[in-house]
């Protein structure tokens, strides 16, 4: 599994920083290129991560150039480890997603963000099985375990 990686751009955005109001939390975008997969992942596992760590985050996902589905291997290999994104809709990334984002977290390297003033934008350069040959479920777990590592990192961050 890849580590994550040090921040392209962000400090640490703690909720007092955060110009959402304390009791919602601070406002973290995920964002890919279709929506469908990683940032609907990343996601899924922030809210769940927040839950058990009992951190108010409000938390939405986005695509460059989003897609009409979910990429079912994404669906069903966070409903092993009892998270359902299955509900989920794509949505397609707006000027005004980002100003609204406390923190915006690009995963991968093929979706670009243009960052709006104050709002800090990070890039996790995700894990990707398939440059080694590995693919179906077992590559979407290894993606699906590189970024809960980095959705862990960002809750110690934001708590």
């Amino acid at each position: 599994m890849t580590q994550p990686t040090t921040p392209t751009v962000s400090p640490a955005v703690s909720p007092a920083a955060s110009s959402a109001s304390p009791a919602e939390g601070p406002r973290v975008l995920f964002v890919c290129v279709r929506n469908g997969g990683k940032s609907q992942m990343a996601a899924g596992l922030m809210r769940h991560a927040a839950a058990q760590h009992g951190l108010a985050v409000q938390i939405s996902s986005a695509g460059t150039e989003a897609g009409t589905k979910l990429n079912a291997q994404s669906v069903e290999s966070l409903a092993e480890i009892g998270v359902d994104i299955s509900t989920a809709r794509t949505h397609q990334l707006t000027a005004d997603d980002v100003r609204a984002a406390d923190l915006v977290v690009v995963l991968g390297g093929e979706a670009r963000v243009e960052p709006a003033e104050g709002t800090p934008v990070e890039v996790w350069e995700t894990d990707e099985p398939s440059t080694r040959g590995i693919e179906g479920m077992e590559r979407m777990r290894l993606v699906r375990d590189d970024i809960a590592a980095r959705v862990e990192d960002l809750i110690g961050r934001l708590g």
